[in-house]
């Protein structure tokens, strides 16, 4: 995606430059009013920079530390400039180091922490992490809003990881489980071919089955390998539409299984990302339209947007979450009973809490039963391979000499 270097200003008149990932000269402008900045001045940038280049981004868990470090510093009653100094010489990676320092020099020059942030939008700064930065700056509390990003930081990397962690097994043994078949067919059923095949021996039906099999597979596999790739380009070419993208979204809800954890997975981010926006002290329209930007599924983000309408004509939340029919029940009721007790940010964080607990117990239960399954198809294609061999090999018996 294109990368834009921008001049704006504020309400008060003060000038913000930064850089912005969008779509284009449009996108950026837009952005730029749904945060309250009138642009000045919007202008494509060559390459970026060098934190932005695929091996030199600061990764999601250097972020993490660096924010807790920070967040530890302020707390302790170190300056910010300080603060900012001592992790620069703590820095663990060159692009890290770098990215310190030109908040550092920020920071020296004048420029208010979150603006210093602003900069580097949108890696690896994203916009909540610079609300809610700006936000505690207004709030004079910025040590603890640096601790709740920390906080936040960490429960989304625990979630991601614990995910992840959940389905590298079942991936690992399906990989395997294909490996070892492919190099089967490939490698080990052409030599007892050969074999049968100077024999001149009518050989079991089973056999013949498999030395077609392993016969395409040595002659086509690049067909199948084009088909894939031509699959993988035209799904990436077609969801780059909005439409396209809109459909596919649609799609993924409706999978069995894998819709439901997919929906959770997006209300319980939307849950997270809101309330600790709302906790830090952010406007609910600002925090809705930055939690609307970080939803991955263009349906929920498009529901998020509607919430945003409601709010501004004053009718709250809740009622357009059920209209949408895409946040669950119990999310709903939880939210409304946030607005009528004024707790909305900490029903907002229990929500998030229950539902990657209910994903983290739905993921249990069908890598549970994936395993076996995987297991058994493995089982069963290597018996048929073992079997149609033995066949043939006891046919040989019946060869005349």
């Amino acid at each position: 995606m294109p990368v834009f270097s921008y001049t704006a200003s504020d309400h008060a008149g003060k000038k913000v430059d930064g850089v912005m990932e969008a779509a284009d000269v449009r996108a950026v402008v837009e952005r730029l009013h749904r945060d309250a900045y009138y642009p000045i001045r919007v202008t494509p940038q060559a390459g970026r920079a060098v934190w932005w280049s695929g091996r030199s981004r600061v990764s999601p868990r250097e972020l993490l530390a660096f924010t807790q470090q920070l967040a530890t510093l302020v707390e302790a009653g170190l300056p910010l400039d300080r603060a900012l100094s001592v992790l620069e010489g703590l820095a663990t990676s060159p692009r890290l180091q770098s990215v310190v320092g030109d908040l550092l020099r920020g920071v020296r020059g004048g420029s208010a922490f979150s603006e210093a942030l602003a900069r580097h939008h949108p890696r690896p700064f994203s916009r909540l992490y610079i609300n809610m930065v700006r936000a505690g700056e207004k709030g004079g509390v910025l040590e603890i809003t640096l601790r709740r990003v920390a906080e936040f930081l960490e429960a989304r990397a625990a979630f991601v990881e614990s995910v992840v962690s959940a389905l590298i097994y079942p991936a690992i043994i399906t990989l395997a489980s294909a490996g070892a078949i492919v190099f089967l067919l490939a490698f080990v059923v052409p030599r007892f071919a050969v074999i049968f095949a100077d024999l001149g021996q009518a050989i079991p039906l089973p056999t013949q089955i498999l030395l077609q099999l392993s016969a395409v597979v040595q002659t086509y596999w690049w067909v199948a390998g084009l088909v894939l790739t031509a699959a993988i380009v035209g799904w990436r070419v077609w969801t780059s539409t909005p439409e396209g993208r809109l459909a596919w979204d649609r799609v993924v809800l409706q999978i069995p299984f894998v819709g439901g954890i997919s929906l959770k997975v997006e209300v319980s981010r939307f849950a997270r990302t809101l309330g600790t926006l709302l906790t830090s002290g952010v406007p609910v329209l600002s925090a809705l339209a930055v939690v609307g930007e970080m939803m991955s599924n263009h349906i929920v983000s498009r529901s998020v947007q509607s919430l945003a309408d409601s709010v501004k004509r004053g009718a709250g939340m809740a009622t357009p979450m059920a209209e949408s029919a895409v946040f669950p029940p119990l999310a709903v009721h939880m939210v409304r009973v946030g607005e009528e007790t004024g707790r909305l940010e900490e029903m907002l964080l229990k929500v998030a809490e229950m539902l990657e607990a209910d994903v983290k117990t739905e993921l249990r239960r069908i890598i549970g039963l994936l395993e076996p399954i995987v297991i058994l198809t493995m089982g069963l294609v290597v018996a048929f391979i073992v079997v149609a061999m033995l066949l043939a090999i006891f046919s040989i018996n019946e060869v005349p000499f």
